[in-house]
């Protein structure tokens, strides 16, 4: 029961986020290096925020429960705001090997675009922060124990493997709004995409009332999502011609009349 639990949960957290790593990332060199940099740069993120809510708690009250949770509270809004420092920095590191790319290049354009890195970078934010958010979570799923024999929810790890699919979505959708924010200087919507992140946070104090924090979670997903593709230069159009299956008819029209016929010997 361990290992089904186990495996299951892993692979509700993790298959959208490998599918898309295989599909769209390992096949070319440069994405992976974007993609381990930045897993690195969330890493350096994660140490920073981990060393301010040590120190707070060093210095308060440890016998203070409600101090001790508004500690903890206050550690996750820092975690939030670092993440998205990072990312701008990230954001600078890139721009700037994009610019030294084109350079290279013999045709002056750089083999990879801004909305590219901007996935790839949201991806591996995405998936970093979802090994490190539930990682322990299936260690204790393989038992042994069984979760809820003493009146606790049973969805514990489910609930978790779901919610941490949708953090490693809201990543890849949050980079590639960010990114575009950055480069356009839209400020607004910089401002939003910290915001749902904080949120997102915060919802999560709400578990183990799962409906509470679960559902609104998804609800954000999925308008980040399509924020992030019509950002990317997705269309209506687009969706419409996939999910019909049809291709588009060729409306270039061949001039025979131009064309030379070989003048026989």
């Amino acid at each position: 029961m361990g290992a089904t639990v186990f495996f299951g949960c892993t692979f509700v957290a993790f298959g959208p986020a490998f599918s898309l790593f295989l599909l769209t990332v390992a096949g070319d060199p440069l994405r992976v290096i974007i993609l381990v940099a930045g897993a690195f740069f969330w890493l350096v993120s994660l140490l920073l925020a981990s060393l301010i809510w040590f120190i707070s708690v060093q210095l308060s009250n440890r016998e203070d429960s409600r101090l001790q949770y508004g500690l903890l509270v206050f550690g996750a809004a820092v975690s939030v705001l670092l993440q998205e420092a990072f990312r701008f920095a990230y954001f600078k590191l890139l721009k700037k090997a994009d610019e030294g790319l084109a350079t290279l290049s013999e045709d002056g354009q750089s083999p990879i675009s801004l909305k590219q890195m901007a996935y790839v970078s949201g991806l591996s934010f995405g998936i970093i922060s979802g090994v490190f958010s539930v990682i322990n979570i299936l260690a204790d799923s393989i038992g042994p124990g069984i979760v809820g024999i003493h009146g606790d929810s049973p969805y514990y790890f489910i609930t978790s493997a779901f919610l941490t699919m949708a953090v490693v979505f809201l990543h890849t959708f949050w980079g590639v709004i960010f990114f575009d924010a950055c480069e356009r200087r839209q400020y607004w919507s910089l401002a939003l995409v910290v915001a749902s992140h904080l949120v997102t946070s915060g919802l999560t104090f709400l578990n183990p009332w799962y409906q509470a924090s679960l559902i609104p979670i998804y609800i954000i997903t999925v308008s980040m999502g399509v924020w992030a593709f019509f950002t990317a230069g997705g269309s209506l159009h687009n969706v419409l011609a996939c999910l019909s299956c049809k291709q588009e008819e060729d409306n270039r029209v061949m001039v025979y009349s131009a064309l030379q016929v070989p003048v026989e010997d």
